[in-house]
């Protein structure tokens, strides 16, 4: 089994990017929401690494992601929302690459 260590470290990303966030404003909602995401992002990891056309909750999750996060950082300018909507759009791209990927034959 080959591990999805960009999708886990992507999750470790999200999930920490609720706890700064918590830290830094004491938002109870960004830190239940980037536990909430991350946990998503590292079951889809973990799924993906079982099976590597396992896609799908890793795509909802990093599309959400990129859809609110990039809203946020559209109306903030602040870092963190940037950091994770452009982390979350590369993980969208990387995703349908993997969709579209034809299997290899043996």
């Amino acid at each position: 089994m080959e591990y999805d260590w960009l999708g886990f470290g992507y999750a470790a990303l999200v999930a920490a990017g609720g706890v700064v966030g918590y830290a830094k404003a004491g938002s109870v909602p960004s830190l239940a929401a980037g536990l909430l995401f991350g946990g998503l992002a590292g079951l889809g990891a973990y799924q993906q690494s079982n099976d590597p056309k396992n896609v799908w909750l890793s795509l909802v999750a990093s599309g959400t992601l990129s859809a609110v996060m990039g809203m946020r950082f559209y109306n903030s300018r602040k870092a963190m929302p940037g950091i994770i909507a452009g982390a979350s759009l590369l993980m969208v791209g990387r995703l349908g690459l993997q969709i579209m990927e034809k299997p290899i034959k043996p």
